[in-house]
Order: C-alpha cells, then sequence, then structure tokens
C-alpha cells in the first residue's frame, strides 16, 4: 500500500514522462530499430549496476548511475524512459520497493539526467566544441555532477521524512559521497570515449563535423 507521499511522487514523474515522450519520438521508435535496440540495451546494461548496492541502511545505498551516458547516448527524453525498464525488473526481483518507484524514479532517474543534459547544453554553449571538451565535461564531469546530485537528492529526502537523523545520513550515507565521484566520471567517460569513437552515428549528442571537423 503507498502512502500519499508515495502516490503523489508517481503521479509527478508520470506527468514528467508523459510531457517528456511526445507523439514524434514514439514515431521514430516505431520507424528505427536501432532506437529500439539502445533503448532497450541501455535499459538492460543498467540493471547490472543498479543492482550491486553498497551501504549501511536500507534506503541510504550507493550504487553507480550510467545516466551520463545514456543521456548523451539517447538524449534526455528516452533517457528518462530506458531506466523505467531497469527499475521494473529490479522490483520484480526485488531489489527495490515497488511503493517506492515514483520517488526512486524522480531522485535517481530525472535529477541526474536533468544534471548531464544541462551541463551538455552548458559545454555546448560555452565552451569551444571539441572531442576533449565533450569527453572531459559533458561525460566525465557529467557523471560526478549526477551521482553528486543524486546522492545529495537521497540524503535531504531522507532527513526531511524522518527516515533517519541527520547524523546517520551524515557519517554513513554523505561520507560514501566522495568515493564514488572518480568511479562514476571515470564510467562515463569511458564509455563515451568509445561510443564516440567508434559508433558515433549512435549518440545523439555527438556530431562529427563539429567535434571532429569531418
Amino acid at each position: 500500500m503507498m502512502s500519499e507521499g508515495q502516490l503523489a511522487a508517481l503521479l509527478i514523474w508520470l506527468l514528467l514522462l508523459t510531457f517528456s515522450l511526445r507523439r514524434t519520438l514514439w514515431q521514430l521508435l516505431h520507424d528505427n530499430p536501432l532506437y529500439q535496440h539502445l533503448l532497450l540495451g541501455s535499459a538492460i546494461a543498467l540493471i547490472p549496476l543498479w543492482t550491486l548496492r553498497a551501504g549501511l541502511h536500507d534506503g541510504l545505498e550507493v550504487h553507480f548511475l550510467g545516466l551520463t551516458t545514456l543521456t548523451l547516448l539517447l538524449g534526455w527524453r528516452l533517457a528518462l524512459l530506458a531506466p523505467c525498464l531497469t527499475l521494473l525488473v529490479l522490483d520484480y526481483f526485488g531489489v527495490t520497493n515497488l511503493a517506492d518507484f515514483g520517488w526512486q524514479a524522480l531522485v535517481g532517474i530525472a535529477l541526474p539526467v536533468a544534471s548531464s543534459w544541462l551541463l551538455f547544453l552548458a559545454s555546448w554553449a560555452w565552451l569551444p566544441r571539441h572531442l576533449f571538451v565533450y569527453i572531459f565535461v559533458a561525460a566525465f564531469l557529467g557523471g560526478a555532477l549526477a551521482i553528486s546530485v543524486k546522492v545529495a537528492a537521497s540524503a535531504l529526502l531522507m532527513g526531511i521524512s524522518g527516515s533517519y537523523p541527520w547524523h546517520t545520513i551524515t557519517a554513513d550515507y554523505l561520507s560514501i559521497w566522495p568515493l564514488l565521484l572518480f568511479p562514476e566520471a571515470l564510467l562515463n567517460g569511458m564509455a563515451m570515449t568509445v561510443l564516440a569513437i567508434y559508433r558515433p552515428h549512435w549518440v545523439n549528442t555527438f556530431f562529427d563535423r563539429t567535434y571532429l571537423g569531418k
């Protein structure tokens, strides 16, 4: 049984998803098998990343996200959809709680995707359009920013809801955050390097003529 907060979070998430997934996007998925494969492949690739969790308390676990790569690969709209499939699989196998789907989606998907997309837009607008900038800023720093936003939002949610006292959140959850920054950044940076070099036509945000002068 869902609480009022859980139900409200789920409704907000469904509204956000409905707003983001336009009819033209569904048509693109229907007409383009590549995007179908990338969408399903991304959802499957996230399963082991999100299954391997570490933490001392229920709800205060940490895991790698990989959402910056998804955002740059698929664009922000599909990057909101693909992880939903991952969450449903994890809920089915009891890794996560279905009642918390709304909060998990808002905090664990929407915020990291939004931060990754905004950083990409900022780098596109204000920095030289060069492969190094794309990899280091949009992918590497984007990964660090995404997991930072997710950890901070999760801590704030747990503290405000009274699930755990602030000293527990600080000592047993936020203290782990610095250890996640470099691995998450490296994961996304390496993934986007490989994709940009070997499969640039897969990447929604990478343009050969702009970044490589081709």
